[in-house]
C-alpha cells in the first residue's frame, strides 16, 4: 500500500528548520514544502502531463501561506484535469508579461481555460493537443493582433504536407475561434482565419455507413431479433433503430433517466453532443423491451452495463462487434448509421416534417426570431412521430409492403 501522507499544518510550516541537505515536506496531492540548506523555504507541485513528470513553483514562505499553496495546488490540478499544462500557462503568460502586447498562445489558453467546462474532456484534450503540437510552436510566441492571413496559412500548410488535410481546416476553425475571442475581448482588431477560406482544398467528406434503404432495413431488423449474443447487448441493438440517438447517448444511458410514469428518457445536457438536454420519447415497444432489460439491469446504473462490471456501461465496440457477428461490416452499418437510417425514411418514406426529426436527433433547431428551441418543442408530434417509425419498423420486419422512397422538393 502507498504510505499515507500526513498534511501540513501551519506550525510544521512555521516550525521547519534547515539541515545540511534540502529536506521536503509532503502535504499531499503532489504539493511539497522545499526547505533549503540556507533557510529558504519553498513550495513546490509535482504533477504528471504527457505521461512527463513536472515541477511548478508556487513561491516561498511566508509570502505565499500554506493554504495559498493549496489553493494553487487545487488549480493547477483542475487545469490536468481538464488537459491543460499549468506549466505551459505559466510560461505562456511570463512571457506575455515581458512584451507589451498580449501572445496568440496566452489568448488562446485563456480562451480554452473559459470555454473547457461546455465541452466534453475528450474534446478539450482534443482542441489543446492540436494548439500545442500544430499553432503554438509557429506562432504562439507572436503578439496576436500582428498576426496576418499568410502567416496562419503557412501552418497550415504545415500540417496539410504531412497528409492530414482535414486536420487543417480543423486547426483553422480552432485558430479562427481563438482570434474572435481574442477581438470579443479587445485584443485583436480582426479574425485573419475569415481570409483562407477556400485557400484549402476540401477534404472527402466521409460518412458513417449506414442502411436507408427500406428493403435493406427489414432483414437488419430480422437480424437483430435473431441475435445470438448477450441479451443486454440484444436489447440495445434493437433500441438503437427506435431511439436513433448517437451511440455514446445509447450506451451511457441511466436508469434514473428513465421515466416509465412519462413514457420519456430525459438526457442529461452533459451526455449531449450539443450540451443541452434532450428528450426521448419511449414508443410501445420500447417500453416493453425496458421493462424487460430492467429485471436483469436494474440493480445496475447503467441501462446497458459492461459485461464485466454492472459499474461501467458497454465499451463503444459492443455494438459495432454485434453488427459483425451478424455479417453486417463497417463499411455496411454502424451503431451511428441508425440515425441516418431514421432521418432518411422518416423524411423520403412516412413524410414526416424536418424539424421534428431534427429536433428528435438532438440537432440545434431555431426559431424564425433565431433562437434555440428548447427540449420540449414539439414533443406531443415527436411522440406521435416515434410511434409510428415503431410501428412503421415492425411492419418491414413481418415483411409488409415496403412503400417507394419519394425525392422531395425543398
Amino acid at each position: 500500500m502507498p504510505k499515507r501522507i500526513v498534511p501540513l499544518t501551519d506550525m510544521a510550516v512555521q516550525k521547519a528548520k534547515p539541515q545540511g541537505k534540502r529536506l521536503t515536506l509532503f502535504d499531499g496531492q503532489g504539493l511539497f514544502l522545499l526547505v533549503t540548506p540556507e533557510g529558504g523555504k519553498l513550495w513546490r507541485f509535482k504533477y504528471r502531463f504527457g505521461g512527463k513528470e513536472k515541477l511548478l513553483a508556487f513561491g516561498s514562505y511566508p509570502e505565499i501561506t500554506l493554504a495559498d499553496a493549496r489553493l494553487r495546488r487545487d488549480m493547477a490540478r483542475k487545469q490536468v484535469a481538464n488537459g491543460i499544462d499549468p506549466g505551459a500557462v505559466r510560461k505562456a503568460q511570463k512571457q506575455a508579461n515581458n512584451e507589451t502586447t498580449e501572445t496568440f498562445e496566452v489568448i488562446a489558453r485563456e480562451w480554452h481555460a473559459k470555454f473547457n467546462p461546455t465541452w466534453t474532456a475528450s474534446h478539450s484534450v482534443t482542441v489543446m493537443g492540436r494548439m500545442e503540437r500544430d499553432l503554438f510552436p509557429w506562432m504562439g510566441a507572436h503578439p496576436i493582433n500582428e498576426i496576418k492571413a499568410p502567416e496562419l496559412l503557412a501552418v497550415l500548410r504545415r500540417v496539410e504536407s504531412r497528409g492530414a488535410l482535414e486536420s487543417a481546416h480543423r486547426i483553422r476553425a480552432i485558430a479562427g475561434q481563438v482570434f474572435r475571442y481574442a477581438v470579443a475581448t479587445g485584443r485583436a482588431e480582426r479574425d485573419p482565419s475569415a481570409d483562407l477560406k477556400g485557400a484549402l482544398p476540401r477534404p472527402g467528406e466521409k460518412h458513417h455507413a449506414a442502411i436507408t434503404d427500406p428493403k435493406e432495413v427489414a432483414p437488419l431488423l430480422r437480424a437483430i431479433d435473431g441475435y445470438h449474443g448477450h441479451f443486454v447487448v440484444k436489447c440495445a441493438l434493437r433500441l438503437a433503430p427506435l431511439f436513433f440517438v448517437r451511440p455514446g447517448e445509447l450506451r451511457h444511458a441511466e436508469w434514473a433517466e428513465i421515466d416509465f410514469d412519462e413514457a420519456v428518457w430525459n438526457i442529461p445536457a452533459g451526455k449531449m453532443k450539443m450540451k443541452q438536454p434532450h428528450m426521448v420519447p419511449l414508443c410501445h415497444q420500447a417500453m416493453e423491451i425496458l421493462t424487460e432489460l430492467k429485471e436483469l439491469t436494474g440493480s445496475s446504473r447503467y441501462v446497458f452495463p459492461s459485461g464485466r462490471s454492472l459499474s461501467r456501461p458497454m465499451s463503444n465496440n459492443t455494438l459495432l462487434s454485434a453488427l459483425r457477428r451478424m455479417d453486417y461490416d463497417k463499411e455496411t452499418m454502424t451503431p451511428h448509421g441508425f440515425r441516418a437510417m431514421a432521418r432518411t425514411i422518416l423524411d423520403e418514406v412516412l413524410q414526416v416534417r424536418p424539424d421534428f426529426i431534427e429536433h428528435q436527433l438532438g440537432h440545434a433547431v431555431r426559431d424564425p426570431n433565431g433562437r434555440a428551441y428548447n427540449r420540449t418543442a414539439h414533443l406531443a408530434e415527436r411522440r406521435k412521430m416515434m410511434q409510428l417509425w415503431a410501428d412503421y419498423l415492425d411492419g418491414l420486419k413481418s415483411g409488409a409492403k415496403v412503400l417507394p422512397m419519394v425525392r422531395k422538393v425543398r
